[in-house]
């Protein structure tokens, strides 16, 4: 069984989660990024414990990506990012597929992926 990895602005996490539970409902195993809500908690903690929780949501992510067999990279409308740049390049450095939601604005990031793929269906049919 494949399993993907999904990388992707928290800006998209509805329709993120929504296309992951379609790949899950086709028999992929799918890794998903934390995705954090709640801006008022994030404001109260010290830039400190910011940094910590953001190091380990990286090297979290990170371990995702290593466990993967792709990376399908949510990217609507183009848009990907500081992370999700940062989650690219860390596939590339690994070796593993890239797949893309759509055309990405930045040609740097678009050049890495290997096809454009609209829905889950679609990214089911390259996995086998």
């Amino acid at each position: 069984m494949k399993t993907v990895v999904l990388c992707g602005s928290r800006r998209f996490k509805p329709e993120m989660r929504e296309f992951g539970k379609k790949l899950k409902e086709l028999g992929v195993v799918v890794f998903e990024p934390y995705l954090h809500s709640g801006q008022d908690e994030w404001a109260k903690l010290s830039d400190d414990y910011k940094k910590f929780v953001a190091l380990g949501l990286t090297h979290d992510h990170f371990y995702k990506i290593q466990m993967a067999d792709v990376v399908f990279v949510f990217n609507k409308d183009g848009y990907a990012g500081n992370s999700t740049t940062l989650e690219i390049g860390y596939a590339v450095a690994t070796g593993k597929p890239i797949y893309a939601l759509t055309s990405d604005e930045e040609l740097c990031r678009h050049v890495l992926f290997r096809e454009i793929i609209s829905s889950p269906e679609e990214l089911v049919k390259k996995l086998k």
